[in-house]
């Protein structure tokens, strides 16, 4: 893989408390934007983005429509839309039908990122109670991305990574205290 162009990450239940360690050790200097995609509640963790620019010096915010990622920013999908990445590499949001019970759907992030970045994208795959980004998880692998998912062994819910483990070639199972690190390895 040449220089990795985006990190998309995407978590459910039990995944807030992996992003609150994970984010302080990232390098303050990443060559790539991160997109952040949690199931909550519509109207829920509104707080969202600030509790995790608490935890970095890297500029966290929620998404807009149709702004454009920018290198060393996180990306925080809001509630209630599907967060989809353009060929221009701008956001769009989008309200159509829920995709695993969920909006946003991990799955759509990874799919349209995997199109957009191809083998210039890595996707990590954090605790959660469903399916949701097994295939978005397959699409990145279509496409040449690497494929990252949280140690089964280590999530608070251990199905959504299992079941991408099961489903999809996985390129690496991570414990929590190694997320920061490859990540930080990806902008080198």
């Amino acid at each position: 893989m040449e220089k990795c162009k985006a990190l998309v990450i995407g978590g459910s239940a039990g995944s807030l408390d992996v992003l609150l360690k994970v984010l302080p050790n990232l390098s303050n200097s990443l060559s790539f934007p991160v997109i952040i995609v949690v199931h909550r509640k519509h109207g829920a963790d509104s707080l969202l983005p600030d509790l995790l620019s608490g935890k970095t010096k890297l500029v966290v915010k929620e998404v807009d429509e149709k702004e454009p990622l920018v290198a060393g920013t996180i990306y925080v999908a809001p509630s209630d839309y599907h967060l989809l990445i353009e060929q221009d590499q701008t956001f769009s949001l989008d309200y159509s039908e829920k995709v695993n019970y969920s909006r946003p759907a991990i799955d759509v992030t990874f799919q349209t990122a995997a199109e957009v970045y191809g083998d210039k994208l890595a996707c990590l795959l954090l605790s959660g109670s469903n399916a949701d980004g097994v295939n978005g998880l397959k699409t990145v692998k279509d496409y040449g991305g690497i494929t990252l998912i949280q140690d089964p062994l280590t999530a608070q819910v251990a199905y959504m990574p299992a079941q991408a483990a099961l489903h999809v070639d996985i390129d690496y199972a991570l414990k929590i205290e190694d997320m920061a690190p490859f990540i930080n390895l990806l902008s080198e």
